[in-house]
């Protein structure tokens, strides 16, 4: 990475690395490097953004049920919201991919929502966690303040519902698998007592069931 564009996100974030190679490894994608990416820096940066964003939420709701944190909290850590984050940044333009993903005009939200938890990653470790924690609920005050109203996912919803009227959870099903490893399309299947089957494309498999779910949800008219 040029000198030039380490230093344009370093003042869009506000945060001047240590050590730029962790820095550059934070932004790099394996289909730009199969060996020395992001994927560590992701692993670990979600566990930093959990544990803030948990921390917060026992913060401003100190008598609020553990079932509904829980929901307020899926709702700040999911896919959606650190890819909103991540565009809001401008992080597109700073993501290192292969050139299998060149040929799209749009870098696809998995890549950037597990960029960013990459970008929280490296920043633990080369600032530690108080600028880590600063990062975080800067980024993230738009939705913290949201957070009163509690949204429930389809899955979750479409669970309730079936727990509550038959007894059973829905039945899931991963049943296909297509396109290169670093850009996975998963189809998911579900199906609850006395329903149709419904199907849901996504990136991941937890976005393919929730796409299923969601049309089931549709149909019940839930």
């Amino acid at each position: 990475m040029k000198n030039k564009k380490f230093l344009t996100l370093e003042k869009v974030i506000g945060i001047s690395f240590n050590d730029k190679e962790i820095f550059k490894k934070s932004l790099t994608h394996k289909s730009y490097n199969n060996n020395n990416n992001n994927e560590k820096l992701e692993f670990l940066g979600d566990r930093v953004l959990g544990l803030v964003l948990s921390n917060a939420l026992l913060k401003i709701y100190p008598n609020e049920k553990e079932g509904i944190l829980d929901k307020k909290f899926a709702n700040l850590v999911n896919k959606k919201t650190c890819y909103q984050i991540s565009k809001k940044i401008g992080l597109d333009k700073y993501i290192f991919v292969g050139d299998s993903q060149k040929k799209h005009d749009k870098k696809n939200e998995k890549i950037l929502s597990d960029g960013l938890e990459a970008l929280i990653g490296a920043i633990f470790l080369d600032q530690g966690l108080e600028i880590a924690e600063k990062f975080i609920k800067k980024n993230w005050k738009e939705f913290l303040i949201k957070s009163n109203i509690t949204i429930i996912d389809s899955k979750t919803m479409l669970q309730e519902y079936s727990l509550k009227r038959y007894k059973q959870l829905p039945n899931y099903k991963i049943f296909k698998q297509s396109g290169p490893k670093h850009q996975p399309t998963f189809k998911a299947e579900v199906q609850i007592k006395n329903s149709k089957k419904y199907i849901g494309i996504g990136g991941s498999k937890k976005i393919a069931e929730q796409n299923a779910a969601k049309k089931l949800i549709n149909d019940l008219k839930i």
